[in-house]
């Protein structure tokens, strides 16, 4: 069996976030909180709804500088409170398949000697295009800005 967090279908950013733990939690569960960091700027998380544990749904709708809106539709698939969220846009809601699945996020966290956050996103994607696709449209400036922008919102609340 291959490895998902290895194979030719996964992206990676992995980084030590300088805040604890619990506080990069809340910055990823709370709505409020979440809108603060979670898209590069200019773009900005208009929308945010989260119903945190396994089966429950998640919408974020992304603003860009020229109003241009992004609904991003998922579903938490496992969560474990502190410590990891999975997620899927391949659902809308409850079950309801999405009308193209592009891919799995596993966010997962750990504390440092230091009480910092060990911070890994491990993205997964249905085929190695879809894959080619996010690199293409930035993932690791995109989602390390956006880190970023969550480690400092953590070091404020």
């Amino acid at each position: 069996m291959t490895d998902p967090a290895t194979n030719d279908r996964t992206l990676i950013l992995e980084r030590t976030i300088k805040a604890p733990r619990q506080k990069v939690w809340r910055c990823w569960t709370e709505s409020d909180l979440l809108k603060q960091w979670y898209c590069p700027k200019p773009w900005s998380v208009s929308h945010a709804e989260l119903d945190v544990r396994a089966g429950g749904m998640n919408l974020v709708v992304m603003q860009g500088p020229d109003g241009q809106q992004m609904s991003v539709p998922g579903v938490y698939l496992d969560v474990v409170p502190g410590t990891r969220l999975v997620f899927t846009d391949a659902f809308e809601r409850a079950w309801a398949p999405s009308a193209k699945a592009f891919m799995l996020a596993d966010i997962t966290l750990g504390d440092t000697p230091e009480r910092h956050t060990r911070y890994t996103a491990r993205v997964l994607h249905w085929s190695v295009a879809d894959r080619e696709a996010h690199e293409k449209m930035g993932f690791h400036v995109g989602w390390g800005i956006a880190a970023d922008q969550l480690e400092a919102l953590a070091q404020t609340i």
